[in-house]
């Protein structure tokens, strides 16, 4: 961050000496620009994602399921307060964690993920989100994000108004030969800075990224205390071939797997904003030992093959040991727990869009769409007329 940080300074500072001959005015323009988009971001970031991801808020009624697994990883990790739920209506399986801090925190899921994962895979999921809150990797990758906003956009704008003063024959003052030669040398560096800036801060970005990712591994293998459900999840996920259609290049970074893929296709590990999902999923499985920091930094530095590890050593003094558990039973009904998931899913989604449903006597259950007037409705079963409350 605070390479990101002297990134954002120096060009302010050059754009500031070329374009209004103040480095202290193209300091505090810059400063100003990154001061409203991080007060925008900090207190209304996270409805802005939700709403652009088009999720929607849910109770525990709603889907008791996903509310229980929540509120489990909640007490793992040790958060006071309940995260929000948002459910996205969008088949391709994927999750994120939103909110500045803990006591604003919110998680949601879209529904292909409610589909396709069993309960030890969801929890692995949610433990994964749930750590972004109680690390504050959400606020950490807000902050970083708009860093490289402001430096990406003061950029762009700077190379806008220098393609328009050479098009228009604009010419600097100058006062001799020499005026005009350290001219040309601060063109020549802010030009570079335009184009070398917004690269440099993108890739600090994406490391930062990767890093968070790899911690969020670790703490959901903690809360949970097995590894194989996360492992298994990101393999589900990662075999999808389902494009999300909520993600944006800016929201990309806060999904547990890049929502980017080529369609049709699978997710690779050639993802900028997340750690190869391979790699991720090797170091879950070399955890046979424990599901503590310790065990996911020695599974990491093994499989990495380095000394290196990637869990901070005040995180490993405080982790302890943490015994793996057994795998969730599984049901002998496999076939008709599919189904009452399916359902349980629709009904959600019924719900969400302000439907309301009969039950008829016969046993049919239809919908009324939000806009249905009539107080009464024939059966088209039976022909009983059932009263619309």
């Amino acid at each position: 961050m605070l390479g990101m940080g002297l990134l954002l300074l120096a060009l302010g500072y050059i754009l500031g000496l070329y374009f209004l001959y103040s480095p202290t005015a193209g300091l505090i323009i810059a400063l100003m620009i990154w001061a409203v988009l991080n007060f925008i971001a900090l207190f209304q970031g996270d409805n802005i994602m939700l709403s652009m991801a088009k999720a929607k808020k849910i109770s525990r009624d709603d889907s008791p399921r996903l509310y229980n697994i929540v509120e489990e990883m909640k007490i793992a990790s040790g958060l006071e307060n309940m995260p929000a739920i948002y459910v996205i209506d969008d088949p391709a399986p994927n999750a994120f964690a939103t909110g500045r801090n803990p006591e604003k925190a919110a998680v949601a899921v879209t529904t292909g993920l409610l589909q396709k994962l069993n309960r030890d895979e969801l929890q692995g999921v949610i433990g994964h989100e749930i750590s972004h809150v109680k690390n504050r990797d959400v606020l950490l990758m807000t902050m970083c994000s708009i860093l490289l906003g402001t430096i990406v956009m003061l950029s762009w704008y700077a190379s806008r108004m220098l393609f328009f003063s050479s098009m228009t024959g604009g010419r600097r003052r100058s006062s001799s030969g020499g005026g005009g030669s350290a001219q040309l040398i601060i063109l020549a560096v802010g030009i570079v800075l335009m184009i070398l800036a917004p690269i440099l801060a993108q890739l600090i970005y994406f490391t930062i990224s990767r890093k968070r990712e790899y911690l969020a591994d670790a703490s959901s293998a903690q809360y949970t205390r097995y590894p194989e459900g996360l492992a298994s999840a990101l393999e589900k996920i990662s075999a999808s071939t389902t494009q999300l259609k909520a993600a944006n290049k800016a929201t990309a970074p806060m999904y547990i797997i890049n929502p980017f893929r080529k369609k049709g296709r699978a997710a690779s590990d050639l993802s900028s904003t997340h750690p190869p999902i391979s790699e991720r999923i090797r170091i879950l499985r070399s955890m046979a030992g424990g599901a503590s920091f310790a065990d996911y930094d020695n599974a990491y530095r093994k499989t990495r093959l380095t000394s290196k590890g990637v869990v901070s050593p005040s995180a490993l003094a405080t982790s302890g040991t943490v015994a793996v558990r057994d795998a969730e039973p599984q049901r002998t009904d496999e076939s008709q727990y599919k189904i009452e998931q399916s359902r349980e899913i629709s009904d959600l989604l019924w719900r969400q869009n302000n439907y309301r449903t009969i039950n008829c006597e016969c046993g049919t259950k239809f919908r009324l769409p939000p806009k249905f007037k009539a107080t009464t409705v024939r059966c088209p079963h039976c022909g009983i007329i059932n009263k619309v409350t």
